[in-house]
């Protein structure tokens, strides 16, 4: 039988409660631990996917073509595995089963209520990973703060499950706010009595206290957190803010969150093997006085977690490299009032990532152009990779006022199309998702990166290169690069004659990893820093 940590987290969102989960994981998984790790979100959604990047960061997506909260990007870079629909819930799905199942006429004739039809839901879902995954430790992430009303439901469901499978089984990790007041010049731990209170009035007590700050923890404030808190102070740790978000499993490391796990578990373990992953985090550390200035021109950069995995990839890839990376951020929007060459000058690399509707899209237009035209290295992502084809057919192939169907139905040039089986449905889980298999063609940029003929990458999206245009834009130097095994779908573009210029469908972002970065940022990375080498000679 698998056994279960959960993370829950007070005061404040956005605390780290998805880091420490996937610290807790990462640091398991190095004592060769079979774990999984699941998010629980408790609001009304079915899932984040209808949801504005600025409300909820970006949407990650899983093999099997789940929209999910971005935590699971961090659970999957963290621990290094692959995860399902299965390891995401949300209160939306919950519901959704449970009414299904009352029209069904399932609880025969009984009043369907929160507890137990809703509490019951929850605990078969959170079984249901660790018997599909046959864990031996379930992670399980509560989003939101305790004392939230729409929490309650999941709270309420680990207290009935530690009572179900037994205390020994369960273990409570419980992530909260330390403030430093500069007036007083000290660390408050009221917050973090007020979090565990409404936590102890729920029927549950943490035995593990995750300390978010700015500054060290004292003796003094962890003692009294431990006081306060009923917990062992050797059970009070820190989570201070550092520049890297891979050097907090070595913290935890160190100050024994695995092991307080498995001890209140009653699990023994080899040591853990993070050799690896420690010189991974030397890589972060190093100074680098060359840096690399790549920018990503989106239209939600307002939201930095809004592309999220795009910034962890580009990471992952300067790590390879000699030269550091120096990230900028450039609206769309601002390319559109000022135009490509004053808001881009001076940049080595360039990204256009995904995104949907038609504001801004004129200036992701213009910055193809300028990438383009002065060979600056060039990565598009989804609609990024759409707005390169609608560029190269304005510009190069004359197709004037060509676009997409998404952007300008009455174009006169659709080169980029709404997908034959997209027509009609309604939004919500209902886009091309997931891993799709792609094959690359020998000879080019893309076949060079990825060193084999047959990639698989995931997924989301409505809108395709139209084929109609396919033809046309070839003849006049459009390289199609890669496409579906059925050669139905346009997967991958290139231009001749550049250093680095591809676009991709798919979002490469979502499979990259911290110690194996994707070859297609690499590539970008490695182009750009050769830009920037060149122009310092």
């Amino acid at each position: 039988m698998s056994q279960f940590v959960f993370v829950t987290g007070g005061v404040l969102s956005s605390l780290g409660k998805g880091i420490t989960a996937s610290s807790l994981g990462c640091i398991l998984k190095a004592r060769g631990l079979k774990v999984t790790i699941m998010k629980c979100d408790p609001y009304l959604n079915v899932d984040p996917g209808t949801m504005s990047p600025y409300q909820h960061g970006e949407v990650f997506v899983t093999e099997d073509g789940a929209e999910t909260d971005l935590d699971l990007g961090h659970y999957e870079r963290f621990i290094d595995v692959n995860l399902t629909r299965y390891n995401s819930i949300t209160t939306g799905q919950v519901y959704s089963q449970v009414i299904a199942k009352e029209r069904r006429g399932d609880y025969l004739g009984a009043t369907v209520q929160v507890i137990p039809h809703i509490t019951n839901a929850i605990k078969d879902m959170i079984q249901r990973v660790s018997r599909i995954n046959d864990a031996q430790i379930t992670i399980v992430e509560v989003g939101g703060t305790v004392g939230d009303i729409e929490g309650q439901p999941y709270l309420e469901a680990i207290r009935q499950m530690r009572n179900d499978i037994g205390r020994d089984n369960v273990c409570m990790v419980h992530v909260t706010y330390v403030p430093f007041t500069k007036a007083l010049g000290e660390m408050k731990t009221k917050p973090t009595q007020h979090s565990v209170k409404e936590m102890r009035a729920m029927g549950l007590t943490p035995d593990i206290i995750v300390c978010r700050s700015g500054k060290p923890i004292t003796a003094e404030v962890r003692n009294k957190i431990s006081l306060f808190c009923d917990t062992d102070k050797e059970r009070v740790l820190e989570a201070r803010d550092v520049d890297c978000l891979y050097e907090i499993p070595i913290l935890m490391e160190e100050q024994g969150l695995a092991v307080h796990v498995l001890r209140k578990l009653g699990i023994e373990s080899d040591p853990p093997q993070l050799d690896g992953w420690k010189s991974m985090v030397g890589k972060f550390r190093q100074k680098k006085p060359v840096k690399t200035r790549i920018a990503l021109v989106g239209k939600y950069i307002k939201v930095a977690d809004a592309y999220l995995s795009v910034i962890e990839a580009l990471t992952h890839a300067s790590l390879q490299s000699e030269a550091g990376l120096d990230f900028v951020w450039v609206s769309s929007e601002q390319v559109e009032k000022e135009g490509a060459e004053s808001a881009l000058k001076g940049l080595h690399g360039i990204i256009v990532p995904g995104g949907f509707g038609d504001r801004g899209i004129e200036g992701k237009i213009e910055t193809v152009r300028y990438c383009r035209e002065n060979k600056v290295p060039f990565l598009g992502i989804c609609l990024g990779m759409q707005c390169a084809v609608i560029e190269f057919a304005r510009n190069v192939a004359h197709l004037d006022g060509a676009n997409s169907f998404e952007v300008a139905p009455e174009t006169p040039y659709p080169v980029v199309n709404l997908m034959p089986d997209q027509s009609g449905v309604a939004k919500g889980g209902t886009m091309r998702l997931g891993v799709y298999p792609c094959r690359l063609v020998d000879g080019t940029h893309a076949f060079e990166l990825y060193k084999t003929s047959l990639i698989y990458e995931r997924h989301r999206h409505r809108y395709e290169v139209n084929n109609e245009y396919r033809t046309q834009l070839a003849n006049r130097g459009l390289i199609i690069s890669g496409t579906s095994p059925d050669n139905q779908l346009v997967e991958m573009i290139e231009v001749a004659d550049h250093p680095f210029f591809v676009g991709c469908q798919f979002h490469p972002e979502f499979k990259s990893r911290p110690n194996r970065p994707h070859p297609l940022f690499t590539g970008l990375f490695e182009s750009a820093a050769s830009r920037m080498a060149n122009e310092a000679t």
